[in-house]
């Protein structure tokens, strides 16, 4: 009985060996190099498109505390970007970007104000 439990276990160590070897020699052919390295563009692709999302929502947080920092000191609405919905026929009511000062004319008012000198 122990014979043939270590031939069993000789059995499963060599098929297990044997499909070790296989992949390793599968990477060095030039194929399996090739596989390699296309893997290794898509994960740096990956890692470089996060780090430009990142970069770009860290942007626009600063760019938002800096237009609230202007305001708060200044009391003047910057041209900082706001997303506002408006109903119309052409865009059914969805969030629409526009400049802040073009929709409740703050802009205009801003405008006067700076050259009246105040």
């Amino acid at each position: 009985m122990s014979r043939l439990l270590l031939f069993g276990a000789g059995v499963a160590a060599g098929v297990a060996l044997s499909r070790k070897v296989g992949q390793t020699a599968r990477k060095a052919t030039p194929v399996g190099v090739a596989d390699q390295l296309g893997d290794a563009v898509r994960e740096l692709a990956g890692a470089v498109g996060s780090f430009g999302a990142d970069v770009r929502a860290g942007m626009t947080e600063r760019e938002h505390e800096l237009h609230e920092s202007v305001s708060e000191r200044t009391g003047i609405v910057t041209g900082g970007r706001e997303q506002r919905s408006i109903d119309g026929p052409d865009n059914g009511g969805r969030p629409v970007t526009r400049m802040a000062g073009t929709i409740d004319g703050a802009d205009s008012r801003a405008r006067r104000a700076r050259r009246a000198g105040r």
